[in-house]
């Protein structure tokens, strides 16, 4: 190869690691700005929920139930981040509940927990063998486990002296919960944001309420959190919560959107043209002669109009947060 030939080959080769350098770096760049982009999303949709339901005042010692997954580990984490800027003046405790499953690492959580500063508490309760001795291989778990983690959190709760129970439900949860109860309960229940506990002591609140499950897919891996895996109800793939998760899976594909239509009608609830008389007084229901907001002009609306032209439809935008979320 003759020095020229060598000289060009050099400068070819400097020409293409330079350019490959730089489309590295716009790639970089990119993913730094939708990964802020993300977080920002979150912070805010998280202290939306906040202001509306006036789940955390003045005062209050928070008690953030970690459980080791994605969703616990991302309300912490942002919790966290508008402790900072909040109007107001909180404490946070985060709490385990180590339920003694094979297999769970002991040292995750504790070892996370000391490296960010936060006050915590780990509670050591064998609830695995209580569970998989009562219960018949192969019946769903979910319903005991439950009912005995909310009794120790809530005794732990007072001895902590925390005024709120935070629980890392999102969106898709609270979803679920409502097609579960209509679905297989008969009711037309969900999973509230804000609800006073069954005891009558504490008050339990859902940070996470406007979000997404796939954000927090995402966030989780930006933020690569320890996730801990559950080995109990999370393997029991049969569960009616799986079949409802699969069935908003499918709808999502299907129908971008849906879920946040349908989320959308939890906040505009009509109880005069529902059938439940406990809510509506329908036995003495009379003309007045007088206009009626919620008489047959109700139905004049276009049930298939988009969320733009309907008042009161939570939705959420990267160009257009809310005033008192970002005060949060």
């Amino acid at each position: 190869m003759s020095l020229l030939e060598t000289t060009t080959f050099t400068e070819v080769a400097a020409e293409t690691h330079v350019a490959e350098k730089s489309a590295l770096d716009k790639k970089a760049q990119k993913i730094a700005f939708e990964n802020n982009k993300l977080e920002k999303r979150l912070c805010r949709q998280v202290g939306q929920a906040i202001a509306d339901f006036n789940m955390i005042e003045a005062g209050d010692k928070v008690m953030v139930c970690l459980s080791g997954g994605k969703d616990s580990y991302a309300m912490l984490d942002i919790l966290l981040k508008l402790r900072e800027r909040a109007p107001i003046d909180f404490e946070i405790v985060a709490v385990n509940l180590d339920q003694k499953q094979p297999g769970f690492p002991p040292e995750v959580l504790p070892d996370y927990l000391t490296q960010l500063g936060v006050p915590f508490h780990i509670e050591n309760q064998d609830t695995y063998s209580i569970v998989t001795r009562v219960i018949e291989e192969g019946k769903t778990m979910c319903s005991l486990c439950s009912r005995l983690r909310r009794g120790i959190l809530y005794r732990v709760a007072s001895e902590l002296g925390c005024t709120k129970i935070a629980l890392g439900h999102h969106r898709d949860d609270m979803l679920g919960t409502f097609f579960l109860n209509l679905f297989y309960g008969g009711r037309l229940k969900g999973m509230p944001p804000k609800l006073v506990s069954d005891t009558g002591e504490h008050v339990v609140i859902r940070p996470l309420a406007y979000v997404r499950e796939p954000d927090l897919v995402r966030y989780a891996e930006v933020k690569q959190f320890p996730i801990i895996p559950c080995n109990l109800c999370g393997s029991q793939e049969n569960l009616k919560r799986q079949e409802v998760k699969r069935m908003m899976l499918d709808w999502e594909r299907q129908h971008p959107g849906r879920l946040e239509t349908m989320f959308n009608a939890l906040t505009r609830v009509v109880p005069s043209h529902l059938m439940d008389p406990k809510l509506f007084d329908f036995a003495n229901l009379k003309a007045t002669g007088s206009a009626y907001a919620d008489g047959d002009i109700a139905f004049d609306e276009e049930p298939c109009s988009t969320a733009e032209s309907k008042p009161n439809v939570i939705q959420f935008t990267d160009s257009s947060p809310s005033r008192v979320a970002d005060d949060w």
